[in-house]
């Protein structure tokens, strides 16, 4: 079975048109991949997360990171499986593509792009911060600082993809290293009576000590404690670079995923219990004001600053890569503009690494609400997880004897269990900030009438995620006949 007559057009006739949008195969292994997944998520560790304290205390925020933290590791376990069918850069656009359609494919691909160009952005503006509150160079936070992140580092990926996997594992392990030093450092002054040591509102449903806000208030931590694995689901995107995908993508997934888990239980404890969850909830570093508790610096705490910008310019970098590729994969079956996935002579998606960088710079310069570009990072994130989920489930059911070089654990259930707590995490989102997630919908339903209008009838069928899905629906009509 072929694609609709509409999906073909000249370009896949062209003999060099994938040719001319080819990645660097090989570049990475697991433990590139592993520093990779690491990467997106580790400036989540340094701050953000705190945020949550004062939405539902230590106790709330407790349990919202446990269970944001078994809908990623549900997630990615479903994610290794669907990687394993399907290793290319479409990462979770190529699986709902599959599993979902067309519209399933866009849909999700295009959530997962929303949150890889609105988080860098965001990040950029706290690296700005950072600098600034360091006194590197002289230099204040503003739009040269941002513009300098963008450049630098887009730099680097333009230059290939195994120098900048290498350099994001450097800096990743600079940063995890200072995570280690700073619970050790934080394990003298742990109390924990000043855990729970936010006021409790009296007028609130089941508020106590350890819930000040409540049972409501487990529901607003949801997005912060997300925050601890954010954009871990983005290792995927690596799998046309990737040594052996079929066995690297989900060995690194699973490794990745349970070296977060540990460093977010000890960052939050220890933080929390160092100087109280009352003194860190709203600190822009809240690491360094752990270490601080009569508000003067000490050479621990400027190291574990130092540490928190190498960690922000790892998530940035990496963020970096994981948004030119899903942009690189949409543009290359014709979801998106088609000039977007041309690759350099280094086999770097240019245009998709300047674009996206673009954009982010603008709104970083124009908002300098890093923020709100993350609480609408966040929506876009949770209505991928959802889709991506469903899509294992889909596929279970529908394609039980498609070759599995992986299975994920528990099956159907393990997925069952991501798709009730994503939705549950999209709808916590107009907790927090309705405003991001209205601009965030706003943004997405300019997307779904770009691609509803036109880009839907001008398909690439060569495309491999295209490919797989056309050999799935081919083989559907060959059983029915």
């Amino acid at each position: 079975m072929s694609l609709p007559p509409a999906s073909r057009t000249s370009a896949d006739e062209a003999d060099d048109y994938l040719e001319r949008r080819k990645l660097r195969r090989g570049s990475a292994g697991w433990l590139l991949l592993t520093g990779l997944g690491v990467a997106y998520v580790v400036s989540g560790d340094y701050s953000g997360w705190n945020f949550g304290l004062a939405e539902g205390g230590f106790g709330g925020l407790a349990i919202a990171m446990v269970l944001m933290g078994t809908m990623y590791t549900c997630m990615v376990f479903a994610l290794a499986e669907l990687s394993s069918i399907l290793p290319t850069a479409g990462g979770g656009y190529g699986f709902a593509r599959r599993a979902l359609g067309p519209w399933g494919g866009f849909l999700t691909g295009t959530a997962i792009l929303i949150e890889y160009v609105l988080a860098p952005a965001a990040i950029s503006i706290f690296i700005g911060d950072y600098v600034e509150s360091l006194g590197l160079f002289g230099l204040e936070s503003g739009w040269p600082v941002y513009l300098a992140c963008f450049v630098i580092f887009i730099g680097i990926h333009l230059w290939g993809v195994g120098e900048a996997l290498r350099f994001s594992f450097v800096v990743t392990g600079i940063a995890v290293a200072a995570l280690v030093v700073f619970a050790l450092g934080a394990l003298p002054g742990f109390d924990a009576s000043s855990l729970d040591d936010i006021p409790v509102d009296s007028s609130a449903l089941g508020a106590n000590s350890w819930l000040p806000m409540g049972l409501l208030g487990i529901w607003a931590a949801f997005p912060f404690g997300m925050w601890f694995f954010l954009g871990v689901e983005g290792v995927p995107l690596a799998a046309e670079e990737t040594k052996e995908p079929a066995r690297t993508l989900p060995r690194a997934i699973r490794w990745s995923m349970g070296i977060l888990v540990v460093l977010a239980v000890v960052t939050f404890v220890a933080a929390a219990g160092a100087r109280g969850s009352a003194a860190v909830q709203d600190a822009g570093n809240p690491l360094v004001e752990a270490l601080q508790p009569d508000g003067e610096a000490t050479v621990l705490s400027r190291i574990v600053n130092y540490a928190g910008l190498a960690g922000l310019v790892a998530s940035f970098f990496s963020l970096i890569y994981a948004g030119s590729r899903q942009l690189f994969a949409l543009s290359r079956a014709g979801y998106l503009p088609r000039f977007l996935s041309l690759t350099s002579s280094r086999r770097a998606p240019y245009l998709g690494l300047l674009v996206p960088g673009a954009i982010g710079f603008a709104l970083a310069a124009g908002t300098g609400n890093g923020a709100r570009m993350l609480n609408v990072a966040v929506f876009g994130a949770t209505i991928s997880y959802a889709l991506m989920s469903l899509s294992h489930i889909v596929l279970r059911r529908r394609e039980p004897e498609l070759p599995r070089p992986y299975r994920t654990p528990g099956g159907v259930l393990t997925s069952s269990v991501a798709l009730v707590l994503a939705c549950a995490a999209l709808v916590a989102t107009f907790l927090v900030d309705v405003t991001a997630a209205f601009i965030a919908l706003a943004v997405y339903l300019v997307a779904v009438a770009y691609f509803g209008l036109y880009s839907r009838k001008h398909l690439v069928a060569k495309a491999p995620e295209e490919e797989f899905a056309a050999l799935a629906a081919a083989e559907t009509e060959l059983s029915r006949n």
